[in-house]
């Protein structure tokens, strides 16, 4: 059998193949499908253990919550105008007063008085329950985004060992519930998420233009809850727009692993209105109902401004709405130009370090029975070594994402984003570390990221996970000490001047 020779040209040299090579494309730095790993089959018991955990918690906060049975800081405020929600149903305008926050978080504060009286016991209970809620919410979102139910509770170990979280829910402010409900509207969010993946993934073959998703009753449910932070406190609008829009890319994500042609396109198509109506729509009518004792009332700040000013624009708009309307922008003009010199402010850059804790309570002339000085401080501290972490953990939090694209890692930063970064848009505005109450969960989250890079991958060597076991245990147990520590501190127990000035670590917590 005769062997062709190789084709030859009259420019060059014998060539074998005239076939065209694709172009040389050098492999992907990482994958281009983020992936959320599979949780564990443990169900159950997962849930039993952060039930546990959530019930020691609210042990925790509720020992000793009644002392001192007097109003601690911004509690001049909110226990006497839930008090109010409860004889008025609306907080009752006496004309020296300024309402200058939703009525949720009241209206919460309102059920403790309404069990326990107009007490300390009263006004603090729920923020002690909303804490321990959100112990339990954060050790079942850590399981999800890590896959690993022994990370999930050590995520809500150390938010229920953390000072600033123990103090903020055992106080009657509004802060705590803003922290419950981000919390579970996030949590919500991921659960839709991965809902969403997994229906696109085993819907095979996909349609080149997607297919509908049907009502989504878990991204609904989010938009409840964001709806509820909101309403609470105004700064919960930015977990909202920065989730919803983190919501849409998530969905296009999933759209683009099923190897739709145009992910962007579909998204906009099949995600976007029930988005808008979950997510916009939901929030908005959940925030405007918790004003209706505010529309019923007859006494309630601002109701009659439009009838008392007939003149202004848009008079076709109902009187009640125009009036709700501008309340808001008074609203809007105190928060923005709140610039008052306060003793115990703080800037954000600060928070990250216990820059400036919140002295609650500091009784002079206390002595005990030989007649020496004994000190009952209330301080609203965070476990230092837990939140000294807080910024290396959020530069491997950065890694991860340049690195991995992890899609727990994309999460946190976006939340710190939303509820840390976003204060620094107004640098001259007063501002209290208890802002930092909401993003808590979510730094604190990032330092659970680090722990699973130490305790290393479930299939690393078993030397390597004793030892990232030891590691993880050791830190978890620094944290638990340093607690312990300032516990006195924190809880306003008795101390010595000598036992009081070892915990007090930096000149500015005096």
């Amino acid at each position: 059998m005769a062997v062709l020779a190789p084709e030859r040209t009259e420019a060059g040299p014998p060539r074998e193949d005239l076939t065209p090579r694709p172009p040389r494309r050098w492999p992907a730095p990482r994958p281009r499908v983020d992936r959320a790993p599979p949780l564990p089959a443990d169900r159950l018991l997962s849930w039993v253990l952060a039930a546990v955990l959530g019930v020691a918690a609210l042990v925790g906060r509720l020992v000793g919550i009644t002392y001192p049975d007097t109003l601690l800081f911004d509690e001049a405020y909110y226990p006497p105008e839930a008090h109010d929600l409860l004889v008025w149903g609306h907080e009752y305008n006496r004309g020296y007063t300024f309402i200058v926050h939703p009525p949720l978080g009241k209206w919460l504060i309102a059920a403790g008085e309404q069990v326990f009286g107009y007490t300390s016991l009263g006004w603090r209970f729920p923020s002690a329950v909303a804490g321990a809620l959100a112990v339990v919410l954060l050790a079942r979102l850590g399981r999800r985004l890590t896959g690993s139910t022994w990370l999930g509770l050590v995520a809500g170990l150390l938010l229920a060992l953390d000072g600033f979280a123990f103090t903020v829910s055992r106080i009657g402010l509004l802060d705590v519930f803003l922290q419950v409900f981000v919390l579970g509207a996030v949590a919500c969010l991921v659960v839709d998420r991965d809902r969403v993946r997994a229906r696109i993934s085993g819907s095979q073959p996909v349609p080149a233009g997607g297919f509908r998703l049907g009502p989504r009753g878990w991204r609904i449910a989010a938009g409840l809850l964001f709806g509820c932070a909101c309403s609470v406190k105004w700064s919960g609008v930015y977990f909202l727009a920065f989730c919803a829009v983190l919501s849409l890319f998530w969905e296009r994500s999933a759209w683009r692993a099923a190897g739709v042609a145009d992910p962007t396109v579909t998204t906009l198509r099949r995600g976007l209105p029930g988005a808008t109506w979950a997510l916009a729509a939901v929030p908005v009518l959940t925030y405007v109902a918790s004003f209706a004792g505010w529309f019923l009332g007859e006494t309630a700040q601002g109701r009659w401004w439009a009838q008392r000013n007939p003149e202004t624009a848009f008079p076709w708009i109902p009187d009640a709405l125009r009036s709700w309307w501008h309340m808001h922008v008074e609203w809007w003009t105190f928060h923005n130009g709140l610039s008052t010199p306060h003793p115990w402010e703080s800037g954000p850059w600060t928070w990250l370090v216990n820059g400036r804790p919140i002295l609650l309570w500091n009784p002079q002339g206390l002595t005990d029975s030989a007649g020496d000085q004994v000190i009952r401080y209330i301080l609203m501290v965070g476990t230092p070594t837990l939140w000294l972490a807080f910024a290396p953990a959020l530069a491997w939090v950065l890694w991860r994402i340049v690195a991995r694209r992890d899609p727990a890692a994309v999460l946190v930063a976006v939340l710190v984003t939303a509820g840390w970064g976003t204060w620094f848009l107004n640098p001259e505005r007063t501002m209290f570390v208890f802002y930092m109450a909401p993003v808590l969960p979510f730094f604190v989250l990032g330092v659970t990221l680090v722990l699973q890079d130490v305790l290393g991958h479930p299939d690393a060597p078993a030397w390597r996970r004793t030892a990232g076991l030891a590691a993880v245990s050791a830190y978890v147990a620094v944290v638990a000490g340093t607690f312990a520590f300032f516990y006195p501190v924190l809880a306003g127990r008795p101390l010595s001047h000598a036992e009081w000035l070892l915990r007090m670590w930096f000149p500015s917590w005096f």
